[in-house]
This record gives structure tokens, sequence and C-alpha cells, in this order.
């Protein structure tokens, strides 16, 4: 049986929440980060937002090991098919923005209460679905099964 057929409904939805929290989390840490470069010690922007990315990376890793999936030992190996799982996961979500932000769709825009919402928003908030829905399931079946 595969690692994720064999949980109950209700603790991969729990599972999956964690990993939802966890991925708020990252974000709240990697901007923080970059704030803290940038902004108060003055770094190099580029070198700031790969700091955050990275310092988001590493935590997403550990709290989805110790916290999401609950796995125990070869941190290497987990790592690596963690790195190659965001890798991946990363370019379907890019692939989404692109596809959708060069057709027509892209060009989409409107004006809500000020608020402007264009096509590039809305591919970039569904390329986030498609990479946060791929993410967990690559890390459930591969990473830290």
């Amino acid at each position: 049986m595969n690692g994720i057929s064999n949980l109950s409904t209700d603790h991969k939805m729990m599972q999956f929440v964690k990993y939802c929290i966890v991925g708020a989390l990252n974000t709240i840490v990697c901007l923080g980060v970059i704030f803290v470069c940038k902004s108060l010690l003055g770094v190099n922007p580029y070198v700031s937002n790969i700091s955050g990315y990275a310092a988001g990376l590493i935590n997403s890793f550990l709290w989805n090991k110790q916290w999401v999936f609950k796995t125990r030992g070869r941190y290497r190996r987990e790592a690596m098919r963690f790195l190659a799982g965001f890798a991946v996961c990363y370019l379907m979500q890019l692939s989404v923005v692109f596809v959708l932000n060069t057709s027509p769709f892209g060009r989409f825009e409107v004006d809500i209460l000020g608020f402007v919402l264009s096509g590039y928003g809305i591919a970039t908030l569904l390329g986030n679905v498609v990479y946060t829905l791929a993410n967990y399931i690559y890390n459930r079946l591969v990473t830290f099964r």
C-alpha cells in the first residue's frame, strides 16, 4: 500500500492543514529574512532574496519532517528529495503562470473597488495552488514516505 492510502481521511486532512500552516510560516520566515537583510542590514536585494528563500526552505523541511509527516532519521536523503520536489513543483507553478500569462487570459484586468485584479495575479494564485497540491503529494509520497 502506498503512504497516502493507508491514512484515514481525517488524518490526511489534518496533515494537509498542518502542511498549509507550515507554508504560511515559511512565507513569514522568507519575507522576514529578506526584510532584515535588505532593509535593516543593507544587504544586496538579490542576496537578501536568496537568503530569504533558503531560510524558508530550511524552515519548511524541518517543520514538515518533524511536525507534518513525522519521519525519523535519513536527513540527507530526505533533504535531497525535498529539494528535488521543490524544484519540480516550482517549475510546474512557473509553467502555469507562464502559460496563463502569455495567453489572452494574461491581458485580463478588472478594477474592484480600486483594487486591480489582473490576469497575471490570478495566474500567480492558480500557480500557487498547483504548487501547494503537487508539493504536498510529492512530499507525502516521495520525500517523507
